[in-house]
């Protein structure tokens, strides 16, 4: 039927569901992760509630501990029998673990079980078919291509699927609100600019469909439904999304400027239809709470927002020790960038810590609280957890993800100071390059502060007719001229020449031919120590605004 392929959209193998794939499916709307000791690699082959009578539990099976309070004996009682079965972890009911979470973390350490909580506003029936329908959505074999949509995107989805139809396209809650469109062109449909421009079918239209037994057969079916052309209406396609047996939403495909539909377009919409699951999900359970929470903390960060505030939406206290983590996704994809939130805060939770993280250019910040009262502790505690993210989030991404360490501060009141710390470091790493990924600023204090010397010398104007200038100006008339590299590569290596020719690819003869040339042209006395710092520093800068620069060429 056609050569259409269609995007990955986020599935993951039937055969290994992970605890962290499901969680990043869910979201934090439903569930809340308190503690992963053995991580979040591990299988979820399903969930079931908690059956006093049966005290059998299978393998990789999420258990739900409805009415089990986990401040008691009982709750450590369940997570013994759960680590005995390899159950996947245990849900208790919202609150968390209260004073008396250390013995829970002690058992579930021991155990070697995830420990979750259901989050207040998601009743226990409502996980439950959350939770399924996230397992379905999560076992979506996935298609072969290059070009995925990040989960939960809803518009790029729309995009995605327009292009494969030839149609317009509009992505529909169970109540007809539309969620997301596709680019609308100039000869669309009344219905449809309606549509649009009240977020929702009309009403009138929505009764209509409702009177002629539309929807009871769009929710029933388990195939694209195709509604022909009539009067001014184009031709329509709908499918029906759903996951687990709960129905989660439509895309609707309508034909635009009386062109048809393609001819895979059915098919493409079915496939669609059971890819966009997940997407569904996400949206469902992201919920405005998150969008406070990242809002209050970053007004804190950008020292304009109330500690108070911030300290309610998150349930963080207000004087305790806290911190700031600077993460760099390595990559430059922009998929890995809108992933790289979500996975900090799901990492950072399977750690046993609060976070909040906060996008913020090239970048994610992730505020951690309460830390330990002890510096040397807090600090060695956010160490690892950096090495821990570090590791993982390069895996994941498949790039090379930095952290930078920020100062632990007194009460979020100063945070500021700890993600200016944190941003220092990160900085530092990423102009190193190598393969540190994780450091603080006192790890890295000298790139730090030639970072910062560099910094508060930009504005400096200097003379036009500097060495470096002028070798500058000489390598950029000359092609394959590479005097600038020459003398950086020279007095980063002290004036050793066999180390510099070995770091320039080069003979050493070549190298001092080189030096020649450069005090011929440019005027420089390499004996003077003034004149090698200034080069030093005017090097850097031109690195800092032009990058690096081409290899040298090894011929003279």
């Amino acid at each position: 039927m056609g050569g259409h392929v269609l995007p990955d959209w986020g599935a993951a193998s039937p055969a290994q569901v992970t605890l962290e794939r499901l969680l990043s499916v869910v979201g934090a709307g439903a569930l809340e992760l308190h503690m992963a000791p053995a991580g979040l690699a591990g299988a979820v082959t399903g969930v079931t509630v908690l059956d006093p009578l049966d005290p059998g539990i299978r393998p990789g099976e999420l258990l739900l501990a409805v009415g089990v309070d986990a401040r008691s004996a009982h709750a450590v009682d369940v997570l013994r029998r759960a680590g005995e079965g390899n159950a996947a972890g245990v849900v208790f009911g919202p609150g968390g673990p209260g004073p008396a979470g250390s013995g829970l973390r002690t058992a579930a350490t021991e155990a070697g079980t995830a420990v979750l909580f259901r989050t207040a506003w998601c009743t226990w029936e409502q996980l439950v078919g959350v939770v399924r329908a996230g397992l379905a959505s999560a076992g979506v074999p996935p298609g072969p291509t290059a070009q995925a949509v990040a989960l939960g995107d809803l518009e790029r989805l729309a995009e995605a699927v327009a292009a494969l139809t030839g149609g317009s396209v509009t992505i529909e809650d169970p109540e007809s609100r539309v969620l997301a469109y596709s680019s609308t062109e100039q000869d669309v449909d009344e219905q449809r600019r309606l549509t649009i421009l009240g977020r929702r079918v009309p009403p009138s239209r929505v009764a209509a469909m409702r009177e002629a037994g539309f929807f009871r057969a769009l929710w029933g079916a388990d195939d694209v439904l195709y509604r022909p052309a009539k009067g001014d209406d184009p031709e329509r396609l709908v499918a029906a999304v759903r996951a687990g047996g709960e129905v989660l939403g439509s895309i609707w495909v309508a034909a635009v400027a009386g062109r048809p539909l393609a001819p895979d377009a059915s098919e493409a919409l079915r496939t669609a239809a059971r890819a966009a699951a997940p997407h569904l999900l996400r949206h469902r359970t992201r919920g405005v709470d998150t969008r406070l929470v990242e809002d209050a903390a970053r007004a804190v960060l950008e020292g304009r927002g109330s500690p108070e505030v911030l300290a309610e939406r998150a349930s963080l206290p207000v004087r305790d020790a806290c911190a700031v983590l600077a993460v760099h996704h390595g990559s430059r994809g922009g998929d890995d960038a809108l992933r790289l939130p979500g996975l900090l805060a799901l990492h950072c939770s399977a750690h046993g810590h609060e976070a909040v993280v906060v996008p913020v250019r090239d970048r994610a910040l992730v505020v951690l609280g309460p830390l330990d009262q002890d510096p040397q502790r807090a600090g060695a505690r956010l160490a690892e957890l950096g090495a821990a993210l570090a590791k993982r989030l390069s895996v994941t991404l498949r790039a090379t993800v930095r952290v930078g360490l920020g100062d632990v501060v007194p009460g979020l009141a100063r945070l500021p100071e700890s993600r200016r710390s944190a941003e220092l470091a990160l900085d530092a790493l990423l102009a190193a390059g190598g393969s540190r990924a994780v450091a603080s600023t006192e790890d890295v204090v000298e790139t730090v502060g030639m970072l910062q010397v560099l910094d508060a010398l930009r504005e400096v104007t200097l003379p036009p007719r500097t060495p470096v200038a002028r070798l500058a100006a000489f390598d950029a008339e000359h092609s394959g001229s590479c005097l600038v590299q020459t003398l950086r590569a020279y007095l980063d290596h002290f004036g050793d020449v066999p180390a510099a020719s070995r770091a320039l690819g080069v003979h050493p003869n070549s190298l001092r031919y080189r030096l020649r040339r450069i005090t011929a042209l440019s005027g420089i006395d390499l004996d003077d120590p003034d004149a090698r710092l200034l080069a030093q520093i005017q090097l850097r800068l031109r690195d800092r605004e032009n990058g690096e620069g081409t290899p040298c060429p090894t011929q003279p």
